[in-house]
């Protein structure tokens, strides 16, 4: 990742909680969020602002090993309380983890749950941990959500790095439950840029021993084809926050199959 690249994410995370602080301005905090089952929209923001405050202690601090994530999972609170104030609250975290980050830099070593051990992976992270709770309060609340197709991608392109990592299945028996003859899913992102011929494209091959993924245009059993934003949005089930989602043509259980394995990661 550049400094520029960085720098980049970094800016998008302070727009993603400021657009997320306009989504629930006058909003109930105690509406349920279909996309997060037991949550509440309080629980919601609870827990996007304890992640950036967590994420951003872990870069702070350079830690070297995992850190405690109570603030990640403790989503207790007050839902009869100002939806404004705990935005703004929302927002604050997301201004100084975004801060923190531009100190440190994209190559600070530092504690990572996946490969990367950089502040790099947490930039990315924690913008993709905003984007994708903006989704959820966007079913909540019934608003709008419009989300820009080069963040859209980036999102994507990350999913296809952790879907080849053993970590990311709970166990040998659910990672080899997706191996077999004839697996293929294969993306289009239908507004990426058209400079090369692999824009917007990947393949990931469920064929072998292991999951492997290519940035190319390939025949597979199951294609999704549509706006980078519904192909990130679909992959987490939050294809919901959208007007429509994208086509899926072939074996559409595959899919699901697929996404389901890889997301129960994710939501930990």
């Amino acid at each position: 990742m550049t400094k520029v690249t960085f720098d980049r994410h970094a800016s998008e995370i302070i727009t993603q909680a400021d657009l997320l602080r306009t989504q629930v301005k006058d909003a109930d905090l105690a509406v349920p969020v279909r996309t997060c089952p037991g949550w509440s929209l309080g629980n919601l923001l609870r827990h996007v602002g304890g992640a950036h405050r967590w994420a951003e202690a872990v870069v702070r601090t350079r830690a070297s090993g995992p850190v405690p994530h109570d603030q990640v999972d403790d989503v207790a609170g007050d839902d009869a309380a100002d939806a404004a104030a705990l935005a703004g609250w929302v927002a604050e975290g997301a201004a100084r983890l975004a801060a923190t980050l531009r100190d440190a830099g994209p190559d600070a070593p530092v504690w990572t749950p996946a490969p990367g051990g950089t502040a790099e992976f947490w930039a990315r992270r924690m913008l993709f941990e905003t984007v994708l709770h903006r989704a959820d309060a966007a079913v909540a609340v019934g608003g709008p959500y419009i989300l820009a197709a080069d963040v859209a991608l980036i999102g994507v392109g990350e999913w296809m790095e952790f879907t080849v990592l053993p970590q990311v299945y709970e166990s040998e028996e659910h990672l080899r439950a997706l191996l077999g003859p004839g697996r293929t899913v294969h993306f289009h992102a239908t507004d990426a840029d058209a400079g090369s011929a692999d824009a917007g494209e990947w393949f990931v091959d469920l064929t072998g021993d292991a999951i492997t993924t290519r940035r190319t245009h390939e025949k597979a059993a199951v294609a999704v084809r549509g706006p980078a934003s519904a192909l990130l949005l679909s992959l987490y089930q939050r294809e919901s926050a959208l007007a429509e989602g994208p086509e899926i043509i072939g074996d559409r259980a595959l899919f699901e199959q697929w996404r389901e394995t890889v997301s129960h990661w994710l939501r930990k």
